[in-house]
């Protein structure tokens, strides 16, 4: 296996420009293929996931074109339809790439197969499956009752006079609303969707929200529990599109801040950022942490005494950032809890067991439960030096912990490929904030 071994940290301080952020780089490139016209992506993330995204377009029969070795794209968009209409698609483990395009793809009259990688026939799909059934879609399990891979043949939407309706669970995966929202508008009926239990990661889906409004649909939303589209909207190019840098991203770099003195600036995402994950900056402001914000940037240094506060909070409204939290609580003086993450066992790997896991081999005292985890630093804050940390294939496992050589110690991390889901060059960028 190969591994990185991260040498003691001792002070963290720089600047830091983001990678384009993940969840809108994938919608973006979907909703451009969808539109009509030719849509700019600028700054878009270059990663195994947007890469998944590329070639499953590209096999659609949807032409795109990288300008020079930049990272803006030119989405020449199919206008509602893929020409390709029978095809085979192998989307890896990239979640933002399959759970959309099954919506999607159901709704667009062909005959196709989605399958992924081992982890992506484990994470549950049928709560979308069962919504895009109850619009007309015909979808099929090929394997295991509930998740993938799927067989997706032309759906029987007949026409009619009222409104289309279906229902989701909101308590498992935002990105099965995200998907149904995304999918709807080919139909051209008008539609609702009933959003049964409370909806995880909202902030997620007010991405959503906010990118159909920029491609020219239109959502009514009451509360968190309905949403409606009004018949008849298709989409249109919004011609240039600029992709944010990534929030989730961001965390890694501020907690490096807050955790070894800083200041460290992180630009390509701001005060008015369309990104949940910028509440990040609040949960560690909390913990003590000193926080600026401007147009387009952030940026953290540690607290004035010197010491972090221990936290209990509900962080389900920033659940990837929240496993950053968990680690910058090994810095904190007592214990802390996060609570309401039950959606970190269908992610990339099953997060609360995995976190519990690797936080114990640094010394801390951790109890893992259904939805939550509680955690107390070691004894005087000491981390066991030496730790190996497993990364179970997941990106945000490898770069949440790669914070723990702040405590100065030596941390070997495996798999550091990993990052390449989402960030490449993390490594490197953390190696330019680390100062002697």
């Amino acid at each position: 296996m190969q591994y990185l071994d991260l040498a003691p940290i001792f002070h963290a301080e720089g600047d830091v420009a983001l990678p384009g952020s993940k969840s809108i780089s994938n919608r973006t490139l979907l909703l451009a293929a969808l539109a009509g016209g030719v849509t700019e992506v600028r700054s878009l993330l270059a990663s195994d996931d947007t890469q998944v995204m590329l070639d499953a377009l590209r096999t659609l029969g949807v032409h795109w074109e990288q300008r020079g070795e930049s990272d803006s794209y030119l989405v020449n968009g199919a206008g509602g339809q893929f020409p390709v209409k029978s095809a085979e698609l192998f989307l890896g483990n990239a979640g933002t790439a399959f759970r959309p395009l099954t919506a999607v793809l159901a709704l667009c009259q062909g005959h196709y197969r989605l399958s992924g990688v081992p982890r992506m026939h484990e994470r549950p799909i049928a709560d979308l499956v069962d919504g895009l059934r109850e619009l007309g879609a015909n979808i099929s399990y090929l394997d295991k009752q509930g998740y993938p891979p799927l067989a997706v043949r032309p759906a029987e939407i007949a026409a009619r006079d009222a409104p289309l309706r279906t229902t989701v669970r909101g308590d498992v995966s935002s990105q099965f609303l995200t998907a149904l929202l995304m999918a709807l508008p080919l139909t051209g009926h008008a539609a609702t969707i009933a959003v049964i239990g409370e909806l995880i990661s909202k902030p997620y889906v007010e991405i959503t929200l906010n990118l159909l409004a920029r491609f020219g649909i239109r959502v009514q939303r009451r509360d968190w529990a309905e949403f409606f589209l009004p018949a008849g909207q298709t989409y249109r190019s919004p011609g240039m599109i600029q992709v944010e840098g990534d929030a989730s991203s961001a965390s890694y770099f501020l907690a490096a801040g807050a955790i070894g003195g800083g200041p460290v600036r992180v630009h390509g995402v701001g005060k008015a950022s369309i990104q949940g994950d910028v509440r990040f900056a609040q949960v560690i402001a909390q913990m003590g942490a000193r926080i600026e914000m401007g147009d387009g940037w952030i940026e953290a240094r540690g607290p004035a005494n010197g010491k972090l506060l221990a936290i209990d909070a509900d962080l389900n409204h920033i659940p990837d950032a929240a496993m950053t939290i968990a680690v910058v609580a090994l810095f904190a003086g007592g214990t802390s809890t996060i609570r309401n993450v039950g959606s970190w066992r269908v992610k990339e790997t099953d997060r609360l067991a995995a976190m519990a896991k690797e936080l114990r081999k640094l010394g801390a005292t951790v109890e893992e439960g259904s939805d939550y985890l509680r955690l107390t630093p070691p004894a005087n804050a000491q981390l066991t030096a030496h730790a190996s940390i497993d990364t179970y294939e997941d990106h945000r496992m490898a770069m949440c912990f790669s914070l723990a050589s702040l405590g100065g110690v030596t941390v070997r991390i495996n798999d550091p490929q990993c990052v390449n889901k989402t960030f490449p060059g993390y490594f490197q960028a953390l190696a330019r904030i680390v100062k002697d």
